[in-house]
């Protein structure tokens, strides 16, 4: 799974072999390698990658990303933008391209919510305007 999601992050990017190589400091012989399947990174460089593409090191290696295709729009404005890392403290990191499609940036406050027997939390950016019912600001 790693060499086709490799070669899918390359290619998503318009990138060339090299220039992928150049971003992560290998060669292009190691790219056309790992693409190939001929051999994989250390687990440093697989983390750089994952660190990277903001995506967790289970995604990258086992998930096939082309099938999934993270960050693309589902439709009727649904998307899905892959992994959210939890930090030592409890922050989570969530997704570059999230954030943007949400216009989510530092300090900005979310509302937290869960539902314990369906197993998930959701993250909304509500103002407190809108949120008592007084518009956006």
């Amino acid at each position: 799974m790693f060499a086709s999601n490799i070669h899918y992050l390359r290619k998503k990017e318009n990138l060339s072999q090299e220039e992928f190589a150049e971003r992560f400091g290998v060669s292009r012989q190691s790219v056309a390698k790992w693409e190939n399947g001929d051999s994989t990174p250390d687990v440093g460089k697989c983390v750089e990658i994952a660190d990277y593409y903001e995506l967790s090191m289970d995604v990258l290696l086992r998930i096939p990303l082309e099938e999934h295709d993270f960050g693309k729009e589902t439709g009727e404005g649904k998307y899905i933008f892959g992994m959210a890392k939890v930090g030592e403290r409890g922050q989570v990191v969530i997704p570059k391209y999230a954030r943007e499609v949400f216009d989510i940036h530092s300090g900005d406050r979310l509302m937290v919510m869960g539902d314990v027997a369906k197993g998930g939390l959701a993250l909304a950016k509500i103002s407190f305007g809108s949120f008592f019912g007084r518009g956006n600001k």
